[in-house]
C-alpha cells in the first residue's frame, strides 16, 4: 500500500480537479474529524440534510417557492397564495412560517405546482394562528407531504364547504342539501376559498299556528296561520329560489351550528269550546328566526282575533272585533322580506258568518266567504319546486242550509272543517309549516275540533365540487 501526504492539491490549468477514478472508493475524513467546505464554496451531489435555508425577510406578495428554502409569510395585508415547484424531485423540501400570527384571519393558499398534496390533487389552505410546516416531496402519488407541523394536518383542500347534521342529499349535480325535520346540528368540517367556498343558502320555516275549535251547531271557526317563511339564495347557486328569497347567501366558519324546528300549534280541543288554537313554535338556524304561524281564532267575545304570528290567523265568525279587526297580522315581529301575510277576516254582517282562513307565506288568507288559506310559496332548494308554508282554511257550519268550509292553502294548510260532524278538521303538513284548518259545527249538534299546524323545516344548501 503507498501512501500520499500533501497539504495543499491545486489545479494547474481547467476548471476541475478529479480525484480518483472508476472503480475507486473516495474517503474524506477519519472518525472524529470534521470535513469543512471552504468560505463561500457550495455543494452538489451530497443531497440535503433534511433542513431549509430560511429566507429571513417576510413574504407579503404572492409567490413560488423553491426547494431547499424556509419562508416567513406574513398576511397582515391579506390572503396570500404561496405556490410549490412545479417539477419538484424526490426529496426536495420547503418550509412556511406564520411571521405575524395572522393565518386564522388571513389565509394561506398552498397551491400544488401541478403535483398531489398528501395524495389529493388540489391546494390546501394554512388557516391557523401561528402555524409553521415543512413538507418534503416524496413521489408522485403522494406527492407533497408534511413532515412537520406545528398545530394540525396539512391536506389537499376541495375549496368548497365540508359539513354534517340533517338528512343529506345530492341536488343539481354539484350541490349539497341538509334537510332539518327535528331540532340538531349543523356542523361544518371544512371551507373552501374564496368566498364563494365558505357560504350558505338556506330555508327556514316555522310550525303553522293551530286551528280554532267549536262545539255549536252554526258556528263556524278560524284556520291557523302559516309558520314564518325566511330564505336566502347564495349567488350562483344553481336554483330557482322564492319571491322572498334574500339575494346573497351566509358566510359559515369552521364550526357546529343548533337548529331549531318548531313544532306545529295545538288545535283548539274539543267537546267544550269554542277555544283558540295554539300559535306554532319558532325555528332557528344561525342567528335567522321565523316566526310561529297565529292560532285560529275561536273566541267571539270582544276583542277576540286570530293571533299575530309568522302568518296571521284567521278571525272567528262573529267576532266582537269587527270585520276589519278579527284577523292575526303576519310578519309579526316585522322583517324584511316579510316572512308571511295576514290572516283572512270573517263574514261577521252576513249572509254566510263565515271565519276566515290563516294567512300564508304567499297571499293573505281568505275573508269569508269561504274562508279559504293563504296561499304558501315555492322554492326549489331542494333540487324540484315545492310550496309549503300555506294558511288553513276557515271552517264551515250549517243552519238549515249548507255554507262553505274554506279550502286549504297550497303549501301544506289545512282544510276547515266541513261542518259534517265530530270530525276534527285537517292538520296543516308536518315540515311545510302549514296552517291547521278551522273547526265548525255539525248538525247534530256535535262538536268539531281544530287542526293543528304542520311543524317546520330548516333546509341548508351548498356547493360541494
Amino acid at each position: 500500500m503507498s501512501k500520499i501526504n500533501v497539504d495543499t492539491i491545486d489545479k494547474q490549468s481547467g476548471s476541475t480537479v478529479t480525484v480518483g477514478g472508476p472503480g475507486t472508493n473516495l474517503v474524506l475524513g477519519t472518525s472524529g474529524q470534521s470535513v469543512t467546505l471552504g468560505t463561500g464554496a457550495t455543494q452538489s451531489g451530497f443531497g440535503r440534510t433534511g433542513t431549509v435555508n430560511w429566507c429571513t425577510t417576510a413574504k407579503t406578495s404572492p409567490l413560488t417557492v423553491a426547494s431547499g428554502n424556509g419562508y416567513f409569510i406574513n398576511t397582515a395585508g391579506g390572503v396570500i397564495t404561496v405556490t410549490l415547484p412545479s417539477s419538484p424531485s424526490v426529496g426536495d423540501i420547503v418550509a412556511l412560517k406564520d411571521y405575524g400570527n395572522t393565518w386564522d384571519t388571513n389565509i394561506v393558499t398552498l397551491g400544488r405546482g401541478g403535483s398531489k398534496i398528501n395524495g389529493i390533487a388540489q391546494d390546501a389552505l394554512l388557516n391557523t394562528e401561528s402555524q409553521s410546516v415543512t413538507l418534503i416531496y416524496v413521489d408522485s402519488t403522494k406527492g407533497w407531504q408534511d413532515i412537520h407541523d406545528s398545530t394540525s394536518n396539512v391536506s389537499g383542500n376541495p375549496g368548497f364547504i365540508q359539513a354534517t347534521g340533517g338528512t343529506i342529499a345530492t341536488v343539481d349535480t354539484n350541490y349539497k342539501t341538509h334537510t332539518f325535520t327535528g331540532t340538531g346540528t349543523f356542523a361544518v368540517t371544512g371551507i373552501g376559498t374564496p368566498t364563494a367556498g365558505k357560504q350558505i343558502s338556506y330555508m327556514v320555516i316555522a310550525g303553522g299556528g293551530g286551528g280554532a275549535s267549536e262545539k255549536a251547531s252554526t258556528t263556524s271557526r278560524a284556520g291557523g296561520g302559516a309558520g314564518g317563511f325566511r330564505e336566502a339564495k347564495q349567488a350562483c347557486a344553481g336554483y330557482t329560489a322564492s319571491p322572498l328569497a334574500v339575494a346573497g347567501g351566509q358566510t359559515v366558519a369552521i364550526q357546529s351550528y343548533p337548529v331549531t324546528i318548531g313544532a306545529g300549534g295545538a288545535g283548539g280541543p274539543g267537546p267544550g269550546g269554542p277555544v283558540d288554537g295554539s300559535q306554532g313554535a319558532n325555528s332557528v338556524f344561525n342567528g335567522i328566526t321565523s316566526t310561529g304561524g297565529g292560532f285560529g281564532s275561536g273566541v267571539s267575545a270582544s276583542p277576540a282575533k286570530g293571533g299575530d304570528g309568522g302568518s296571521g290567523g284567521g278571525g272567528t265568525q262573529d267576532n266582537a272585533a269587527g270585520p276589519q279587526g278579527g284577523a292575526g297580522l303576519g310578519n309579526s315581529p316585522p322583517v324584511s322580506p316579510p316572512q308571511g301575510n295576514n290572516g283572512g277576516q270573517s263574514d261577521r254582517t252576513g249572509p254566510t258568518y263565515l271565519a276566515g282562513g290563516g294567512g300564508g307565506a304567499g297571499g293573505v288568507g281568505g275573508s269569508a266567504p269561504p274562508g279559504n288559506g293563504g296561499n304558501g310559496i315555492a322554492t326549489s332548494i331542494t333540487g324540484s319546486p315545492v310550496t309549503r308554508a300555506g294558511g288553513g282554511g276557515g271552517g264551515a257550519s250549517r243552519g238549515g242550509t249548507t255554507r262553505p268550509a274554506g279550502a286549504a292553502g297550497p303549501g301544506g294548510g289545512g282544510q276547515g272543517n266541513t261542518g259534517c260532524g265530530s270530525l276534527p278538521a285537517s292538520i296543516g303538513t308536518a315540515n311545510t309549516g302549514g296552517g291547521g284548518g278551522g273547526g265548525a259545527g255539525g248538525p247534530n249538534p256535535s262538536p268539531s275540533c281544530g287542526g293543528a299546524g304542520g311543524s317546520g323545516v330548516v333546509v341548508i344548501r351548498y356547493k360541494f365540487q
